[in-house]
């Protein structure tokens, strides 16, 4: 039975370190020590996070398979005045994460959702990227199929913010092999590798560049990255992007030579530039 006179709780998003344990700061550890709960996305992974920092609360395993039908019971725990805190893996909670479904739940409840904010692995990786930064789109991870893959690189070829995404080390080769294709080997680019921790690189240069020393250097496949690709600069570069996807879409189609000559007709990109441009698939 809930206590009239106890006010509704707060969830905290608690933002947890990338790599290096010294980047929890003191608020989050102090969030942490006080709520009655923390939900986990891998609650062992979590359990030696707190027991690195002393802390003891109880663990509650919220990830992507279960949020679903766990975030209405969080919400009347938060309602009788139950304080909880969101943590994932690693970094800044539902940034590529669960936790959308139990933030949102709680907003449309009324009740107070409070960040504690910190590490975010593409926040850090675009601060040293020495890419243009006042304007960015993060595209997460992209999809694990090839088809799906290189047609949603093909779509953001025009895009002219900077671009981020998240990989693993089981498809990096082969995602940058498919972004020189759908970008243009010659864009700079950002490969960052294992921040904040013992082996961090961050790689910079033309993306073909990139693209043959990650596939010719083992250890530089190894680990978590985040990718940064230039957005397209210029008109010229601009229509080519453009007309890389216009002719990627319609080869499906037609012809690769009419496919071309429309692609170059429709955005003004060079037809030879476009013309056997697509990956073998």
């Amino acid at each position: 039975m809930s206590d009239p006179s106890r006010a509704p709780g707060v969830l905290h998003v608690v933002a947890t370190p990338i790599g290096n344990l010294g980047d929890l700061s003191p608020r989050a550890q102090a969030v942490l020590r006080s709520v009655d709960a923390i939900c986990a996305e891998d609650t062992r992974h979590t359990r030696q996070l707190l027991g690195h920092f002393g802390i003891e609360r109880p663990l509650i395993a919220l990830h992507e398979h279960n949020e679903d039908g766990l975030a209405a019971r969080l919400v009347e725990r938060l309602q009788v005045g139950d304080s909880l805190a969101l943590v994932s893996d690693a970094g800044t909670p539902l940034v590529s994460d669960p936790g959308f479904r139990l933030v949102r739940a709680a907003r449309v409840a009324g009740l107070r959702v409070s960040p504690v904010p910190g590490p975010s692995a593409l926040i850090a990786a675009l601060s040293v990227a020495g890419l243009p930064s006042d304007r960015f789109v993060f595209e997460g991870f992209l999809p694990a199929k090839v088809g799906a893959r290189r047609e949603r690189l093909q779509t953001l070829a025009s895009e002219p913010r900077t671009v981020l995404f998240y990989e693993s080390s089981h498809r990096i080769e082969e995602m940058l092999a498919d972004a020189v294709q759908a970008f243009g080997g010659g864009r700079p680019a950002v490969v960052a590798r294992e921040l904040t921790k013992l082996f961090e690189t961050v790689l910079d240069g033309p993306l073909e560049t990139l693209a043959a020393r990650v596939a010719g250097e083992a250890d530089q496949r190894k680990g978590e990255f985040v990718v940064l690709i230039e957005g397209a600069g210029d008109d010229v570069d601009a229509r080519l992007a453009e007309g890389r996807r216009v002719y990627a879409l319609l080869s499906r189609e037609m012809k690769p030579s009419l496919a071309a000559k429309l692609a170059a007709d429709i955005t003004g990109a060079p037809r030879k530039a476009l013309y056997g441009a697509l990956p073998n698939p």
